[in-house]
């Protein structure tokens, strides 16, 4: 029996990237795997999309060059989130599985968000620099603006895989967690033992709120002065899914007021400018949109894509990757990662 054919697109990661030595062996064993070349990708499309049974990737795949697979049985976005480049209702009319890779990125991201939080609210990173730089100060002194995460009364935006593996970590320290998501009905957050809140509430009465959403043509700006003006004096502001969710400039113009602390893992332009004004904005903990790439991230990311595959060749379900769902992967705006 014929191998099924794998399309790899070598953008955003390389199957080297992505799967261990083991598990590349096992994806070239049962399968064959057809790389884009760099040059000419499009022309490639056209002589190899119609033997294809899975392309992995984040190539653009309109209707006319879909209409051409017809062995096509699912499209491995290797990225944390669905973009407009598919015409996903072409795929699901065909029954075509549209999936992607970013439950790998939960946890890391949200251990990282959890570490930032500490350290903004205990100045752990800077009480480092001053210490090296032999300008320490000790003991109450050095404490005298910090503050316990326990007890804090915290705001998730956005209820997705990430908020999910955040909210766990969060728990040992306090069990006020405040909830906001479109998507997720009242009672499904109930269920989780949290308060569903507006908006308006969140910013108003959260002392922490994280930033856990997937950007999308409804939430673009989302995120305003407005918004952010309502947020008490000393809250902490943290960042970690996307930065169109948020309006930059109003957001740093908020924290240079200086009442407000912000931790970011992302940017509206990446990778920032080495001369960007926002590098000296003070009250700010960056983070070099890394806070999800690391190898056992990577390499899990190839073995549930792995997983995923054999189940579909056997027409079954996908179970591990996320699957796109028809009700909200159109109002998706994410953009093509820059940099791993």
């Amino acid at each position: 029996m014929p191998k099924l054919i794998v399309i790899s697109d070598p953008f955003p990661r390389t199957l080297d990237l992505i799967f261990t030595k083991k598990k590349l062996r096992e994806l070239k064993t049962k399968y064959k795997v057809l790389t884009v070349p760099k040059n000419n990708s499009h022309k490639f499309y056209e002589k190899n999309i119609h033997n294809a049974t899975f392309i992995m990737g984040q190539p653009n795949l309109d209707k006319k060059l879909l209409l051409k697979a017809k062995k096509l049985k699912a499209i491995i976005n290797v990225e944390s989130n669905f973009m407009d480049n598919i015409d996903y209702d072409y795929c699901f009319k065909k029954r075509i599985h549209v999936i992607a890779t970013s439950p790998v990125f939960s946890k890391p991201v949200a251990e990282i968000a959890l570490g930032m939080t500490l350290s903004l609210l205990r100045n752990i990173h800077n009480a480092h620099l001053d210490f090296v730089k032999g300008r320490e100060k000790y003991g109450l002194e050095s404490n005298l603006k910090a503050s316990l995460l326990s007890e804090k009364k915290i705001g998730l935006l956005g209820f997705g895989d990430l908020a999910r593996s955040l909210y766990p970590l969060l728990l040992p320290f306090t069990k006020d967690i405040n909830v906001y998501d479109p998507w997720i009905s009242k009672k499904k957050i109930k269920q989780f033992g949290f308060n569903s809140m507006s908006l308006n509430q969140m910013f108003k009465k959260c002392e922490i709120i994280y930033v856990l959403a997937a950007v999308t043509t409804k939430n673009k700006n989302l995120i305003d002065k407005k918004l952010l003006n309502k947020m008490k004096p000393n809250s902490l502001f943290v960042l970690m899914s996307r930065a169109a969710v948020v309006n930059f400039k109003d957001l740093i113009k908020r924290v240079k007021k200086g009442d407000l602390l912000f931790a970011t893992d992302v940017f509206p332009k990446e990778p920032v400018t080495k001369n960007d004004p926002i590098r000296k904005v003070k009250n700010v903990l960056f983070s070099a949109h890394r806070a999800g790439a690391l190898e056992s991230a990577f390499f899990n990311m190839g073995n549930i894509v792995l997983k995923d595959m054999n189940l579909i060749s056997r027409n079954l379900q996908p179970k591990f990757c996320k699957i796109a769902q028809p009700k909200t992967v159109n109002l998706l705006a994410s953009k093509p990662v820059a940099i791993n």
